[in-house]
């Protein structure tokens, strides 16, 4: 029996979010085939949780825990950390220095997924199409009649290094602007602005399935508010159909983009990456490659909708991580 670590939690504040998908993972794991510990990583301690919500510290050193007496080392780590310190390469990199398989990407590109404008720049050149975007860092000076010439109204004001919508706003009119930048400071330091695609949304999950970059049947996004936001993904306020109602050649042509994008990013793991469908174009918008696993969340549903069960879609990930140790 190996022993797994499911890592959740995190300094960010999809914190929330993480904890349940955490929870989902630990409870469809394979209990004849792995021992499953609950680990929780936050600023303030990383502990290991028992059924009965006891808390054993880790030793940072080794990542090994003590329990009644006993020294648990792990065979693999599975990671449901969204934000940081999980989804921006930090604990990747710990976890390779202690030569720890686990189910994520490598920490190279966990850090520039988790850049939004890093990976879009990254990828521009394989001619994936992206929205115009205007750059900020803090500090800048905000010339909010550049920023409009730029990318036009209506417009996006997104933290550039965040999740699940926390700080994303729709802007309508220049007054909006630099209250929208003053939000999206408050979960990161840089600032991404980009146009407004008006077009059909859809999420597209790539995994590595047996060996195999397998592209998972494509979700189509119809939000009740006015974009897909927090309230849209997590509290109900959207309609997820997959598959997407799109046509066979649109869908192949998605699938064909977001396979490329995971193959040249020398992907591991799973990864989810947003479109919107402007004219028959797709322009993406970020991958990330912590997916939400909670029971709501599009991964989940796309592989299912595949005929893969949970315990398959996390079982595959482990035996992954541990064949490429």
């Amino acid at each position: 029996m190996k022993n797994i670590a499911i890592i959740m939690g995190g300094y960010s504040s999809e914190y929330k979010i993480s904890l349940i998908s955490g929870n989902v993972v630990y409870q469809n794991l394979d209990k004849n085939k792995y021992n499953a510990y609950r680990i929780h990583i936050f600023k303030e301690k990383w502990v290991y949780v028992d059924a009965n919500d006891a808390e054993f510290p880790i030793d940072k050193n080794d990542f090994s825990v003590v329990i009644d007496g006993n020294r648990i080392h792990f065979d693999c780590v599975f990671n449901a950390i969204h934000g940081t310190p999980g989804e921006d390469g930090l604990m990747q990199a710990y976890f390779e220095l202690l030569a720890i398989p686990q189910t994520a990407c490598d920490y190279y590109q966990a850090a520039l997924t988790f850049n939004k404008r890093d990976l879009l720049s990254v990828l521009k050149p394989y001619g994936i199409k992206t929205a115009i975007s205007y750059y900020l860092n803090q500090g800048d000076v905000i010339n909010v009649d550049e920023i409009i010439k730029k990318v036009g109204l209506p417009c996006f004001v997104k933290p550039n290094k965040a999740g699940s919508s926390f700080g994303i706003s729709k802007v309508k009119s220049a007054t909006e602007l630099p209250i929208a930048i003053e939000t999206a400071y408050k979960e990161d330091n840089e600032i991404i602005i980009e146009s407004f695609l008006d077009g059909t949304e859809v999420s597209v999950g790539v995994i590595n399935y047996k060996g195999q970059t397998t592209v998972l049947p494509i979700t189509e996004i119809v939000s009740e508010n006015d974009f897909f936001d927090y309230e849209a993904k997590y509290l109900g306020q959207s309609q997820e159909i997959t598959p997407a109602r799109i046509s066979d050649e649109m869908i192949k042509k998605i699938g064909a983009i977001a396979k490329r994008a995971y193959e040249v990013l020398k992907m591991k793991g799973f990864s989810r990456s947003e479109f919107i469908i402007v004219d028959g174009d797709p322009h993406m918008l970020e991958m990330n490659t912590i997916p939400g696993m909670t029971t709501e969340s599009l991964l989940p549903q796309q592989a299912a909708v595949a005929g893969i069960t949970l315990e398959d879609l996390f079982s595959n990930a482990i035996e992954l991580a541990l064949e490429n140790k």
